[in-house]
């Protein structure tokens, strides 16, 4: 440890609690307005046999909440990501994690149960909010964001005329060819797996808050306006760190049938379908996603149908999870865009 204490070095861990609320993918957040941030908890190695035992404790006992799926993301330790000017404080390094967890269910108590956990939530100060809120420009459901014609590729199109032929030899693309594959520009496929690139593009031309605040606390000189309607900023790299993860649930939605882990034990088709929909921020056409989903043999019919949907019963299935056993990497493999 060096004087003041600026080599310390700490040990977080992150988690990206991620719950789907009808149509709505939902994050779990803390605080609120600038402060807002991903629930957030110190890793214990005297309590703590491991990691994700030690997130798995801390969640529980200030949310109530007991994760399904986990598993971690990436290992968050760039410099200056929680230190500012003439901080002498330590240096912390967080262990980002993706977890999924069911936050209602279906059958008698769901109501008393989704109260109890509200409830438990607010106690601690945490509350889930739609992902979309802090992205919104990922959300390609209704059809392409009117934000990304109308703002975001104009500010980036003069962000890349600053500097057409990109000297960061740091990179292997430069400034306009990153445009056009993260965003789809110029007649290019919007790839909805890159989360993290149109994130980081965004903060890299100063165009969202966080690269103003950023550079601000740092002491350089501001070199753009945040745009405004870039979504809700989070504290330090937080929202970095939720980008991080979407990216990798979308993709892990192909080749694992993580989804399910979102959904109640019995569901429709429908339900099925706009969960994946809400995940992906894409419509998916109805007939061939049910083709897609039967012939995986992911789910299997339960003989038992719901009324919730307000027009012909609708028959419930479950997930088979003998799948995981017979056969490799089984998913959705969404194809092209609708």
């Amino acid at each position: 440890m060096s004087e003041g204490g600026r080599n310390r070095l700490e040990i977080g861990l992150n988690a990206a609690i991620v719950a789907v609320l009808g149509d709505v993918p939902a994050i779990l957040t803390v605080g609120g307005g600038t402060d807002e941030a991903l629930p957030f908890g110190p890793f214990d190695p005297v309590r703590h046999r491991t990691l994700e035992i030690g997130l798995r404790s801390w969640v529980e006992a200030q949310t109530a909440l007991r994760l399904g799926y986990v598993e971690q993301l990436y290992t968050f330790g760039d410099r200056g990501r929680y230190a500012r000017a003439g901080d002498s404080g330590p240096h912390v390094v967080s262990v980002g994690y993706l977890a999924l967890t069911r936050i209602a269910a279906r059958g008698e108590g769901a109501g008393e149960a989704a109260t109890a956990s509200q409830e438990a939530l607010a106690r601690a100060g945490a509350a889930f909010r739609p992902w979309y809120d802090h992205f919104p420009w990922e959300d390609w459901r209704r059809g392409r964001p009117a934000a990304v014609d109308e703002a975001i590729l104009p500010a980036l199109r003069a962000w890349v005329a600053e500097a057409p032929e990109d000297a960061d030899l740091a990179r292997s693309l430069g400034r306009a060819e990153r445009l056009r594959l993260f965003f789809g520009a110029d007649g290019a496929a919007f790839d909805e797996e890159k989360v993290l690139e149109r994130y980081e593009l965004l903060y890299e031309a100063g165009l969202v808050e966080e690269a103003r605040r950023d550079r601000a606390a740092a002491g350089h000189p501001i070199v753009a306006t945040p745009l405004a309607g870039l979504g809700r900023p989070m504290r330090f790299d937080h929202r970095r760190i939720l980008a991080t993860a979407i990216s990798r649930l979308r993709a892990k939605l192909k080749y694992r049938p993580v989804v399910f882990e979102l959904m109640a034990e019995s569901f429709t088709l429908t339900e099925s379908q706009r969960t994946v929909e809400a995940i992906s921020g894409r419509h998916l056409h109805k007939q061939n996603f049910r083709r897609l989903v039967e012939g995986t043999a992911l789910v299997e019919a339960t003989g038992e149908t719901s009324l919730a949907t307000g027009g012909r019963p609708a028959s419930l299935y479950r997930f088979r999870r003998e799948v995981l056993h017979e056969r490799p990497a089984p998913g959705l493999r969404l194809g092209t865009r609708a």
